[in-house]
C-alpha cells in the first residue's frame, strides 16, 4: 500500500483529502506545520508528499527546499488559484506536479497515480539500457543523467519529459507526446507545465558544448533535443 503524506494547515481539507485517498486504497497521514511536515518526510516511508504552498511560519517553498536537500520523494504541490507564479517557482525547485485549488478529486487521483507509475515503473524494467546522445546519458534503472560528466538534479517530471526527448533525439516531438508521455496525462491546450518543466531543464542541463540550447522550441508543434558533441 502506497503511503502519502499530507502537509496543509487547512484541517477541515486535510481530512476530505485523507477520505478521498484512502478511498483509494492509500494510507494517508497528515500534518499541518511546515516544521512537521520536513521532519516526518525526512522519516521515509513515504511514496508521494501532498504539499501546499500557504502554510504559516515555514511556507511550502521552504519545505520542498528543505525535503530537496535530503530526499527526491515525489511531491504534488497545491497551489492557491493556480497562482503561475506559485506554480513555476515550485517546478524550478523540485516539485512533480502542481495541482491548484479548489480542485476536482478525479484530478487529484490521476495526477497522483500518474506520478507513481512514473517513480515506480523504470526499475523493474529489463529494458532499461543507458540511453546516449552525445555528450549526454541517459540511465533509466536507476533514473540518472550525466551531461559532460556532470549530474544535473533532476526532478521525477523532468526526467521523464526529458528521456522522451532524448529518445527521439534530432526529431521533434509534439507537446501533446511529451504531456502524455512525459507527465502522464491526457493532453488539454490549456495545460501549460511542461513548457515550464522544459523551461526548468534546459536551465539545469546547460548550453551544449557549441554554446547552442540543447532543447530547442519548434513552434506550434513541440521541442526537439540536439544532441551536443562529447568533448574532445
Amino acid at each position: 500500500m502506497d503511503r502519502i503524506l499530507i502537509i496543509d494547515d487547512d484541517v477541515a481539507l486535510t481530512e476530505l483529502l485523507a477520505e478521498i485517498l484512502e478511498a483509494e486504497a492509500f494510507s494517508v497521514d497528515s500534518v499541518h506545520r511546515g516544521e512537521d511536515g520536513v521532519r516526518r518526510a525526512l522519516e521515509g516511508g513515504y511514496s508521494l508528499i501532498v504539499l501546499d504552498v500557504m502554510l504559516p511560519k515555514m511556507s511550502g517553498f521552504e519545505v520542498l527546499l528543505a525535503i530537496r536537500e535530503q530526499s527526491r520523494v515525489p511531491v504534488l504541490m497545491l497551489t492557491a488559484r493556480g497562482d503561475p507564479v506559485d506554480r513555476v517557482m515550485g517546478l524550478q525547485i523540485g516539485a512533480d506536479d502542481y495541482l491548484p485549488k479548489p480542485f476536482n478529486e478525479r484530478e487529484l487521483i490521476a495526477r497522483i497515480q500518474a506520478i507513481l507509475r512514473r517513480t515506480g515503473g523504470d526499475v523493474s524494467r529489463s529494458a532499461s539500457a543507458i540511453i546516449t546522445s552525445g555528450d549526454l546519458q541517459l540511465d533509466p534503472a536507476i533514473r540518472e543523467v550525466k551531461v559532460n560528466g556532470r549530474k544535473p538534479d533532476l526532478t521525477t517530471v523532468e526526467f521523464d519529459i526529458l528521456k522522451v526527448l532524448v529518445k527521439s533525439a534530432g526529431e521533434v516531438v509534439s507537446r501533446e507526446r511529451l504531456v502524455i508521455e512525459g507527465l502522464g496525462r491526457p493532453f488539454s491546450v490549456l495545460d501549460r507545465s511542461v513548457d515550464n518543466h522544459v523551461s526548468s531543464l534546459r536551465r539545469k542541463l546547460g548550453p551544449g558544448l557549441d554554446g547552442t540550447e540543447r532543447i530547442k522550441t519548434v513552434r506550434s508543434v513541440g521541442y526537439i533535443y540536439v544532441p551536443s558533441p562529447h568533448a574532445s
